[in-house]
């Protein structure tokens, strides 16, 4: 698979009229070579390819990427500087979120024109292959029995804590390998803070929960948000989840080839603010996930981001009201060759304890 990555990226290089790559970001490391060291970097020139790391990582190197030139080396800049000057090359992209230290360093010690690109491979990771489907639907899978799981054991007393701790503990056992971000275990009225990461409150009868967790499954990620309540909630509180299960029904719906993220902002974001809550929905409608928790496409009214098949994005409306209530439900979907498959395929009504 990484053979067809770095090809693909070769195609690009040749269409910016450039002859070599370095690959420093190490999510970008990964997706080419499949490395998963946590130091070294890549240089992809024309006719080779190089895994640029020490002899820590050596026997790793030598049994699972064989298809690259290992460079045994503490100074990996240094190294990627003099094999440019070696193939007599002549323009090497960097991507632009190096530190000015590591720029200071290219600029004075290569030999070739040094151009900084922006999101290059980003672009590339945004569509997905099948196996990368595979393992985020497997993620997903898993995130539909660990939303099953709380849902039967969540109870009265329980810290939000608690709960999260709990979630992490079923989501490694049934196979994933760790969180992409801190577990959101929001309750009661904190369920009205967009990012109410999980404390030691305790759950109380009557309290809405908003429960946001996301875990890798081999490298991917899905990124699942439900909210549901501890006994029942008032009629207004219960038609405001009407509202934001509306609103993420319509914008999944509209998904497929062609349309923007602004566009499909516009669909769940209107009729939200025609329902009088727009002031209320204070975040993006989605962001792709992959091998990052938060990666291209992006889904909101700042985004002309065009959605491809194989991309794969979140649609995460919701309403926040003060003194009231916090509701958001998120889903995973992947676009389709005609439209769209949702992912995260369990359910999504009002459901209460």
């Amino acid at each position: 698979m990484s053979s067809k990555r770095v090809a693909n990226l070769r195609e690009l290089m040749t269409k910016m009229s450039i002859d070599s790559f370095l690959v420093t970001e190490p999510l970008n490391i990964y997706y080419l070579s499949g490395f998963t060291g946590d130091d070294g970097l890549l240089l992809v020139t024309e006719n080779n390819q190089y895994l640029i790391t020490d002899d820590r990582f050596g026997q790793q190197v030598k049994a699972n990427h064989s298809d690259w030139k290992f460079c045994n080396t503490r100074n990996y800049l240094k190294t990627a500087c003099e094999l440019v000057e070696k193939e007599h090359l002549v323009a090497m992209a960097f991507e632009d979120v190096i530190s000015y230290q590591n720029y200071d360093f290219i600029d004075e010690n290569s030999s070739s024109d040094i151009v900084p690109v922006s999101a290059v491979i980003e672009n590339l990771r945004a569509v997905k292959d099948q196996d990368e489907i595979n393992k985020i639907r497997e993620s997903c899978k898993i995130a539909g029995k660990g939303y099953e799981f709380m849902l039967q054991n969540i109870h009265v007393g329980q810290s939000e804590l608690e709960l999260s701790n709990e979630i992490d503990y079923f989501m490694k056992k049934n196979g994933t390998e760790e969180k992409s971000f801190e577990t959101i275990v929001a309750s009661g009225e904190r369920t009205t803070w967009p990012h109410g990461t999980a404390t030691a409150k305790l759950l109380e009868d009557g309290d809405l929960i908003t429960v946001d967790f996301g875990y890798y499954y081999q490298h991917y990620t899905s990124d699942v948000t439900r909210t549901f309540s501890l006994g029942k909630q008032s009629q207004k509180v219960q038609d405001m989840y009407q509202i934001v299960l509306e609103a993420e029904r319509r914008t999944i719906e509209a998904i497929k080839p062609g349309i923007s993220g602004r566009e499909l902002d516009e669909v769940g974001r209107d009729f939200i603010e025609k329902k009088g809550y727009g002031k209320y929905f204070n975040h993006g409608m989605g962001h792709g996930i992959g091998l990052d928790i938060h990666e291209l496409p992006n889904v909101g009214s700042r985004f002309p981001d065009i959605m491809e098949s194989g991309h794969i994005v979140t649609i995460e409306p919701g309403i926040y009201v003060p003194g009231t209530a916090g509701i958001r439900i998120e889903d995973d979907i992947l676009v389709t060759e005609t439209g769209f498959e949702i992912l995260t395929a369990f359910p999504r009504n009002y459901h209460a304890i």
